[in-house]
């Protein structure tokens, strides 16, 4: 193990290539997590609803049901996924996109996932290199991968990742950049503030509710890495695609001004670009401004 840190450390090609090949991996799980982790919030917001209704009455048993229970399994036939058929990418080309048993088609997103996923976190390593921060980023962009799929389904933003996040961001400040957590504290509470005040903004002019406490608490988390001088830079950057993205599905379907658009993938694409290239995207900016 040493002699492997060594050789990553020395060499930003192993470096990237470990990366590529774990975050592959990382990706397959991801899939579980995207899946099963809105499934197991609403079990559980369910026997919370059961418990206030009926307070002595136990709970009905329920089958397992977590990120590693039960095993895969195909939905169409409940064909059990053996190991060979789990491998990233390459069993669902070996495959040919299909249940090894009942030969129902498995959708593309998969292995798009676990790509996204070793390439994202690649750059991440190509960028920042074998470093605290590089490693530590490389964790967070598995976190906002994970976030991105769910709120995009389900429009939903689990604390359990936007908080690993925001934790996960501090404590690396607090361990090896201690400089700059000042910094990371202040963009943590501008962050979830300024959301925070525009939602009831708009609530109070509207009598609607403009976006979810998880979009707060996901920009909270992206501030603690960025700082709160990046901040508005990941607003500016979220805000200008959302709207884009948001008139041509409304063109599209020919909706009104009432359809719902999950911001997280906006905030989390964002936040990802300003960590790596922020410093890039502000003096681009000036220019422009300067110009």
């Amino acid at each position: 193990m040493p002699q492997i840190i060594e050789l990553m450390s020395s060499s930003p090609t192993v470096f990237i290539s470990i990366t590529f090949l774990i975050s592959l991996l990382v990706g397959s799980f991801l899939n579980v997590v995207i899946y099963r982790l809105p499934q197991m919030m609403k079990q559980e917001w369910e026997d919370e609803l059961f418990s206030a209704q009926n307070p002595d009455t136990p709970l009905p048993s329920r089958d397992t049901f977590n990120l590693v229970k039960p095993d895969s399994t195909c939905p169409t036939c409940g064909h059990k996924i053996r190991a060979w058929e789990n491998i990233p990418v390459l069993s669902w080309l070996v495959l040919k996109a299909k249940c090894a048993s009942c030969k129902t088609p498995i959708s593309a997103r998969y292995p798009a996932i676990e790509l996204l996923t070793a390439v994202l976190s690649s750059i991440v390593a190509w960028q920042l290199g074998f470093s605290p921060m590089g490693l530590t980023f490389i964790l967070g962009t598995w976190l906002l991968i994970a976030m991105t799929f769910i709120d995009l389904d389900e429009m939903l933003l689990p604390d359990s990742l936007t908080l690993s996040l925001l934790w996960l961001g501090l404590l690396t400040h607090a361990v090896f950049t201690p400089e700059l957590l000042k910094d990371a504290v202040f963009g943590g509470v501008f962050g979830y503030l300024s959301l925070f005040s525009v939602y009831w903004l708009f609530k109070f002019f509207t009598g609607k509710e403009g976006m979810g406490y998880g979009d707060f608490k996901l920009l909270a988390a992206l501030g603690v890495w960025v700082g709160w001088q990046y901040l508005t830079i990941i607003i500016l950057l979220s805000s200008v695609v959302g709207a884009i993205i948001g008139i041509a599905l409304m063109l599209k379907q020919n909706k009104d001004g009432n359809l719902a658009i999950p911001f997280g993938p906006y905030l989390a694409a964002a936040g990802y670009l300003t960590v790596l290239f922020g410093d890039t995207i502000a003096q681009t900016y000036l220019d422009l401004l300067l110009y």
